[in-house]
């Protein structure tokens, strides 16, 4: 069995989309994970599975939909997958505040040609860069006022993002 993590894109904001952490875990048990614990309330899952990543991923949002009726998109990452995350770190040295560092994890790789477009204007002091299908962004006047945010929106496709000290500690709880 594999470590991996599941991220759900918009969970439990408010009156939205509620998924109760307990009945997470539960589903995830009937789906025969194992060793599973949740972080936050916001959709963070952590487990052993015998499937591939990607399969977990389409197994989960289906077991969401039946069990809760909600469509909610599920991104999965395995323990090195997430390891390379936090280590590729490109913004550790100017990020002064781990909140507003964040990582959107994306289903698919945007268009290289479509993102170049968004070095045509200046988001300064905000900055981005993308490797693989994680978005790295620092946001120092955080998401609310930011105005690359947006832009990055239309162009990136399906995602949810972290904030840097959620990852750090999904990390511990992946390789723990």
């Amino acid at each position: 069995m594999e470590r991996q993590l599941a991220l759900l894109r918009g969970v439990n904001l408010g009156a939205h989309n509620r998924v109760g952490m307990a009945q997470l875990r539960a589903m995830l048990a009937e789906l025969g994970c194992a060793a599973i614990s949740t972080h936050l309330q916001s959709g963070n899952a952590v487990f052993s599975a015998a499937t591939p990543a990607d399969r977990t991923a389409a197994l989960i949002r289906a077991a969401i939909e039946s069990e809760f009726g909600l469509d909610v998109p599920v991104l999965v990452r395995t323990a090195s997958q997430l390891r390379a995350v936090v280590e590729a770190d490109p913004f550790g040295s100017v990020a002064t505040d781990e909140s507003r560092y964040l990582v959107q994890f994306l289903d698919v790789e945007p268009d290289p040609d479509r993102l170049a477009a968004l070095a045509e204007r200046s988001y300064e002091p905000e900055r981005y860069e993308l490797i693989g299908r994680e978005l790295f962004l620092w946001l120092p006047g955080g998401v609310h006022k930011s105005r690359l945010e947006p832009a990055l929106r239309r162009i990136v496709g399906v995602g949810t993002a972290r904030n840097w000290r959620t990852l750090r500690r999904l990390l511990e709880l992946i390789e723990s």
